[in-house]
């Protein structure tokens, strides 16, 4: 006898008709009712009255164009509220917290950055000033706008499932329950999720970025610290328990540079922020101006940041040609302070590439800036805190006001 699958029910495919509609909206932005039947691949009326439900959900608006020489009635356009649901993104760097409101499409709208000093501080610190903001934000800076996840993004291993940090090195973060503690701090039923701060970035990048047309790509972010996002055939690695890409402690050198985890010559001791002044004689430590100091002056011919500048691009050549060697991408984005260092030494950097990556696979790879410069982390924060409401548009109406 045969088996047969129990049919689709209707509720279901309009939930998933929903979702599918609300994403391209989110991705790619206002999009005309011929063009929505097109990508869904259904009727014209079914396109209508899922447009309706958005509508009356408070995610999406409709607009008629005016004018113009078309003949015949012009197509309605759809876009997301720029007054609907929004999420709390978080992108936490050693010496500062950047928190902003992003509605869908990945608009900031509103944007305030909390100076730390030299560390981030406990995971508690980090919590609370995300719950400040989360209460700021609903009751001032997007009042009567939903607020539909919280997204965090943190320069360290993450365990997706509990947001639990299992190690975050520069900010002093050993075995932290960051997740659960944040989950338990904001309002019942809102979704926090927390990520690698490059797995974000690249999340970001590929969605709507300088990666969007890409399935393999390998996101190398250069702060304090090091660390490297990668999708694979358009999904993300992530690794037995969600680690991949953590290359910033890979030993190159056991003779080299001390390096804080208490190895030496770590990858990041040869490309960090912190290698870039030592290598141009300033004592100060990283921090955000120190470095943009130090690649202005470069830009003005200052001779010995040009000269650390150079000196890190042998090293970041021979990073990115580990990489290509193993992943064999098609693109590889450098971003926070290496983005700098290939504006001034591309051809630096392409030469070590050259010499240590195997030319069968550098040859079509492209080496690129990120689109969202230093907000990658930030909007790839928004993406995972938008996750939910994208899955389920119907269940924003159980979404906390």
């Amino acid at each position: 006898m045969a088996n047969h699958a129990a049919p689709t029910r209707p509720d279901a495919i309009r939930r998933h008709n929903l979702a599918v509609m609300l994403s391209h909206l989110h991705r790619d932005g206002a999009m005309t009712r011929a063009q929505l039947t097109q990508r869904l691949g259904v009727s014209r009326s079914t396109v209508g009255a899922l447009v309706a439900d958005l509508t009356s959900l408070g995610l999406v608006q409709e607009d008629v164009p005016s004018g113009g020489a078309g003949v015949g009635r012009p197509s309605h356009v759809v876009a997301p509220r720029p007054d609907g649901p929004f999420v709390v993104a978080v992108d936490v760097d050693v010496q500062h917290v950047t928190i902003a409101a992003v509605g869908l499409g990945g608009h900031v709208l509103l944007r305030e950055v909390v100076p730390t000093g030299s560390s981030a501080g406990t995971p508690r610190v980090v919590a609370r000033l995300t719950v400040d903001a989360v209460e700021r934000l609903r009751n001032d800076g997007c009042t009567g706008s939903v607020l539909a996840g919280v997204g965090v993004s943190i320069p360290g291993t993450v365990d997706r499932r509990t947001g639990r940090i299992g190690v975050a090195p520069n900010l002093g973060w050993h075995d932290e329950a960051f997740g659960s503690l944040l989950a338990e701090m904001v309002p019942a039923g809102l979704p926090v999720i927390v990520g690698n701060d490059a797995d974000l970035a690249v999340l970001a990048e590929h969605r709507r970025g300088s990666a969007r047309d890409c399935d393999d790509v390998v996101f190398l972010m250069g702060r304090v610290g090091v660390g490297a996002g990668v999708i694979v055939g358009g999904e993300p690695l992530r690794g037995h328990d969600g680690h991949a890409g953590e290359i910033g402690h890979n030993v190159v050198d056991v003779s080299g540079p001390p390096c804080h985890c208490g190895k030496n010559g770590c990858v990041e001791t040869y490309i960090g922020d912190g290698a870039l002044l030592r290598l141009a004689g300033r004592t100060l430590p990283p921090s955000d101006e120190a470095v943009a100091a130090l690649f202005a002056d470069a830009r003005a011919g200052d001779d010995a940041a040009l000269a650390a500048v150079r000196r890190v691009a042998e090293p970041l050549g021979r990073a990115i040609a580990t990489l290509v060697n193993t992943l064999n991408p098609e693109r590889v984005l450098l971003g926070g302070s290496l983005s700098q260092l290939l504006d001034l030494a591309r051809a630096e950097i392409e030469k070590s590439l050259e010499r240590y990556a195997l030319e069968s696979q550098r040859g079509s790879m492209e080496l690129v800036q990120p689109a969202f410069g230093t907000d990658s982390a930030l909007l790839g924060a928004a993406e995972v805190g938008f996750a939910a409401l994208l899955a389920d548009p119907l269940a924003a109406a159980a979404l906390p006001a």
